[in-house]
């Protein structure tokens, strides 16, 4: 087991206490920490801790052994997952994630980050909002009735024919801060659209502030997570989580930021389907709570004292509250809050104990 040094990301939509204070330092912090890197992506690596080499480094000095066989075969030789802690204060951008297929080809031919998907699961730490998937047309139509504004009808007319897509491609390409601020002062009447209101607030002219009204507004309760699948429709708006997705950086934006954005991408990549955000409350009463989605790269856990870590492959353990220690093999390895630990593959399992709460990433191969 290798204890790791890891890197935080400063963005403007960041914390300045989240982070500070999860890693025991001053709170608050000189400026917005954002994100709490912790794995091996070539553009952010975590470090062994006392010698300063890169994990990427590390696991290509010895895949096989490392990485364990089934993983290097489905993956190749490098780490499939990427953990993260994100600490939200204002909304991220409005953005979808490539497929596989989608990736392979934008990397070769559209100057893609990576050539991989980018699905991930988010576990709240804190209350939590986001917006995540298409809401039903229906209900959507039904909000739109609401604010009652001749200036949506085309809007409202593509969802009538359960036309999310047309809606969306409309909102993106006519919306103008004209209509910003129109919509925004009808959602003011509206409580389900005040996350719409608030967007309005930070971007007054963003057209993402429309499309907005076209998706699922969820609240995370601490322990809940929503899984986001490839071609998604989200933005994180508010709180702290402990994020899981496969290792990749693939970001295609739509709006609701001040970063280059692609809607011919974004309308090309995104997911027509509709209904429910994909929230899941985890399943396991003792110390190892498990969120279950289908993604082949990563399988996400909560773990406290007692747990067994029964796992084959690549692992990495978070501490998110006070402390813990894992056991395996006759090592012992003490974390505080915001430290980690990568565990190299063995057939031996690993034993959790002390006051806090940890969150286990391993790979999701066999079901």
């Amino acid at each position: 087991m290798r204890k790791l040094e890891t890197i935080v990301r400063e963005y403007h939509w960041g914390s300045r206490t989240a982070l500070a204070e999860l890693r025991g330092e001053p709170s608050p912090s000189p400026v917005p920490q954002a994100e709490l890197w912790v794995g091996a992506h070539p553009d952010d690596p975590s470090r062994l801790a006392g010698c300063d080499v890169p994990l990427d480094a590390h696991l290509a000095a010895n895949p096989a052994g490392l990485l364990g066989p089934d993983s290097l075969a489905a993956f190749g030789p490098r780490l499939p997952f990427l953990l993260k802690v994100l600490a939200v204060d204002a909304p991220l951008s409005l953005q979808v994630h490539p497929n596989r297929d989608q990736a392979v080809v934008g990397f070769a031919e559209h100057g893609y980050r990576d050539d991989r998907a980018k699905p991930e699961i988010l576990v709240a730490l804190t209350e939590f909002e986001t917006m995540s998937g298409f809401r039903h047309p229906a209900e959507t139509v039904a909000l739109l009735d609401e604010l009652g504004l001749p200036s949506l009808a085309p809007m409202r007319a593509e969802l009538a024919v359960c036309d999310t897509w047309g809606a969306l491609r409309w909102a993106l390409h006519a919306a103008d801060a004209a209509l910003v601020a129109e919509v925004a002062g009808a959602a003011a009447r509206v409580p389900d659209l005040a996350h719409v209101v608030e967007l309005a607030k930070v971007y007054p002219t963003d057209a993402g502030v429309v499309a907005a009204l076209l998706l699922n507004a969820v609240k995370l309760r601490p322990g809940q997570a929503v899984h986001v699948g490839a071609g998604v429709l989200h933005a994180h708006l508010r709180g702290t989580g402990v994020e899981l997705m496969v290792n990749s950086d693939n970001v295609l934006r739509a709006g609701l930021t001040t970063k280059p954005v692609d809607v011919h991408a974004v309308l090309s990549l995104v997911d027509h389907r509709t209904g429910p955000a994909d929230v899941l409350d985890g399943e396991g009463d003792g110390p190892l709570r498990t969120y279950r989605t289908p993604d082949p790269e990563f399988r996400l856990h909560s773990v406290r004292a007692g747990a067994v870590l029964h796992g084959s492959g690549p692992q990495l353990l978070l501490c998110t509250t006070e402390f813990v220690v894992i056991r395996r093999d006759g090592e012992e390895v003490a974390l505080r809050g915001g430290e980690s630990v990568f565990l190299p593959h063995s057939g031996n399992a690993a034993e959790v104990a002390g006051p806090g709460e940890a969150f286990w990433a391993t790979t999701n191969l066999g079901g």
